[in-house]
């Protein structure tokens, strides 16, 4: 077994959007169907949130009730990270503005760019400022507003993804639960396979990019699943392998929630059978980083995790980033 966690989840919570968005509804709206979804991507319904609702107002809803649920106060954070793909503006960082919206005023407050992974790039963080003596409180929040930046023409993306914020705030380990190790990477080789092209300082919008959709997400979706895959198992075998664990020993496994198909494949590469997999995708589609906090919620809330749970996460985002994290909660 690994050496003594130095940090761990305490309380986490989720936030989704009322407005549900089947595959009845993009029937209406684009060149697809129902049969032709699930089979392909295991997505039932996606949550949509509201024009005036940002990414910032979602993260902010789950902060407060992962802070409430921990018996926190907001100027108990010493440390806010946020990840988000889809910022409510550039400057400043979102997570300024969900600091301003939770009142958490002395804390230091950051947002993390890793795309899909950038929830368990954020754990290593916090797991590093409290190693480093530098926060006993680091809040965490994934917040998406994906229906803002999906081509809403393209049947090949625009059916994959939805909104939502999952919160966790991570401290101190106690009684040798906490993150037991993890193991991240990314290769900027591979960026062309996912990513937005214009709207930064290397392609700043025009009225002709905007018309053509330069700023909404692009992907090459099959060579983005066979990264996906070999990436997350890899990670995962790693991370497993630096705590001194084998498959057998994970109680459940929550991976990226991507599509159906990355899952499984994920799952059975692992060698973790599916009854161990926690899935979301089906009511909620790909929130991006916001996944895998949400799943981690609900899951506890239904009783498939509690205390002494071997949890092994993986993720794989735009980047490309990938890793994984192997915790006993």
């Amino acid at each position: 077994m690994n050496s003594q966690p130095i940090a761990f989840i305490h309380s986490t919570a989720r936030f989704l959007p009322e407005r549900v968005l089947t595959n009845a509804d993009l029937e209406r709206m684009v060149d697809t169907n129902d049969t032709w979804i699930r089979e392909r991507t295991g997505i039932r319904e996606r949550r949509i949130a509201p024009d005036e609702m940002t990414a910032a107002d979602m993260g902010a809803r789950a902060a407060r009730c992962a802070l409430q649920k921990g018996g926190l106060a907001p100027s108990d954070v010493d440390v806010l990270i946020v990840t988000t793909a889809t910022p409510d503006r550039w400057l400043p960082s979102t997570a300024c503005d969900i600091q301003s919206r939770i009142g958490a005023l002395d804390c230091l407050a950051f947002d993390l760019s890793a795309a899909c992974t950038g929830f368990l790039y954020a754990l290593t963080v916090a797991e590093g400022f409290i190693a480093a003596g530098r926060g006993e409180t680091i809040l965490i929040v994934s917040a998406e507003k994906m229906s803002s930046i999906v081509d809403w023409s393209d049947r090949a993306t625009c059916i994959l993804f939805g909104d939502g914020a999952g919160a966790a705030v991570v401290r101190p380990a106690v009684d040798g639960r906490g993150i037991l190790s993890s193991h991240h990477l990314s290769d900027g080789n591979l960026a062309p396979l996912l990513e937005r092209p214009a709207g930064g300082s290397a392609m700043p919008l025009t009225p002709e990019l905007l018309a053509s959709g330069a700023h909404l997400v692009h992907m090459e979706g099959r060579e983005v699943f066979k990264n996906a895959v070999r990436s997350m198992a890899q990670s995962g075998f790693a991370a497993l392998e630096a705590a001194s664990l084998s498959s057998d020993d994970v109680d459940i496994m929550v991976p990226h929630q991507a599509n159906i198909r990355v899952i499984e494949s994920t799952a059975k590469y692992s060698g973790i059978p599916m009854e161990k997999v926690y899935v979301t995708v089906d009511r909620y589609g790909n929130i991006s980083s916001a996944t895998i906090p949400v799943a981690l919620d609900e899951a506890v809330e239904e009783g498939r995790m509690g205390p002494g749970s071997v949890v092994l996460m993986t993720a794989f985002g735009a980047g490309l980033t990938w890793g994984a994290v192997a915790m006993r909660w």
